[in-house]
Parts: structure tokens; C-alpha cells; sequence
């Protein structure tokens, strides 16, 4: 099941954040975030148990995916593909485009955007430290 983010998900949010990210917990204040009308938070759970979360930034027209983030006893089973689904369902008419960045070496993430037809607009050179990053989007059309 998805649903949006509550206050009570923060302790495993930032344990999962944590995992992909060493200083998640640090930059990122759930307790702003779920009172922050652009910020919003995505969890897929299975019984209760929450498994990957998709959060995201809501601009005028475009949406900015900031983290997909699944346990990894949860990965391959189709959970982040389907928090893209949910989102790219669920925009709002004046959305236009999607962006992300994405660590040039993830292979298996880059492979979800396109299968979503996220393309590679730019590099950014040492975005991670000493890792290039894919800035990625797809644009919106009138398919709703």
C-alpha cells in the first residue's frame, strides 16, 4: 500500500535514509518536512511494515525526486517501481516536468527512470564526492 507520509513513520524513514546516505538524518527534518507544503514523502508499506519511501520536492511546474530509498530485503520486487507509478499518476495538472539525479554508476536505478522515460539531460561532475551524477527528467505531457 501507498500513502503519504506521518510524523509516526519518521524512525524508520530516517533508518532507511540513513542506509543509502550516512548524513540523511542530519539534513533532513521530518518534522518540518511533513508541515512543508513543497516537500512530501511517498511510503510503500507491506502488513504495516514500511519497506521504501519516494520523497520528493513540488515546485510551480515540476517535481524534483529527491530519494527512492527500499530495503534492501525489498529490492526487485517492483516497490520503486511502483512509488514512480503512484506519482506520476497522481500529478497535478500543471506539472511539466519530473527531474532527478542519480549516481552515474547506479546502473539498476538508471534503468527504472527510463523504464519511466526519464532520459539523461546533463552530467554534473563530482555531484557525489568524487561521483559524476545523471541529472535526469522526463517531461509531462497532456496524458492525463
Amino acid at each position: 500500500m501507498i500513502r503519504s507520509f506521518k510524523i509516526e513513520d519518521s524512525a524508520i524513514i530516517y533508518e532507511l535514509g540513513n542506509q543509502i546516505a550516512s548524513n540523511f538524518s542530519k539534513t533532513n527534518d521530518l518534522e518540518k518536512i511533513i508541515n512543508d507544503k513543497y516537500t512530501k514523502i511517498l511510503v510503500y508499506e507491506i502488513d504495516s511494515e514500511i519497506v521504501g519511501f519516494l520523497m520528493y520536492i513540488e515546485l510551480e511546474n515540476t517535481i524534483d525526486i529527491v530519494d527512492i530509498i527500499v530495503k534492501e530485503a525489498y529490492r526487485n520486487k517492483k516497490i520503486a517501481s511502483c512509488l514512480l507509478d503512484n506519482l506520476i499518476t497522481e500529478l497535478k495538472e500543471k506539472i511539466k516536468w519530473i527531474t532527478l539525479e542519480v549516481r552515474k554508476s547506479n546502473t539498476p536505478a538508471i534503468k527504472l527512470y527510463q523504464k519511466f522515460d526519464f532520459s539523461i539531460i546533463n552530467t554534473r561532475k563530482n555531484y557525489y564526492e568524487n561521483e559524476d551524477a545523471y541529472l535526469m527528467g522526463r517531461e509531462i505531457k497532456n496524458e492525463r
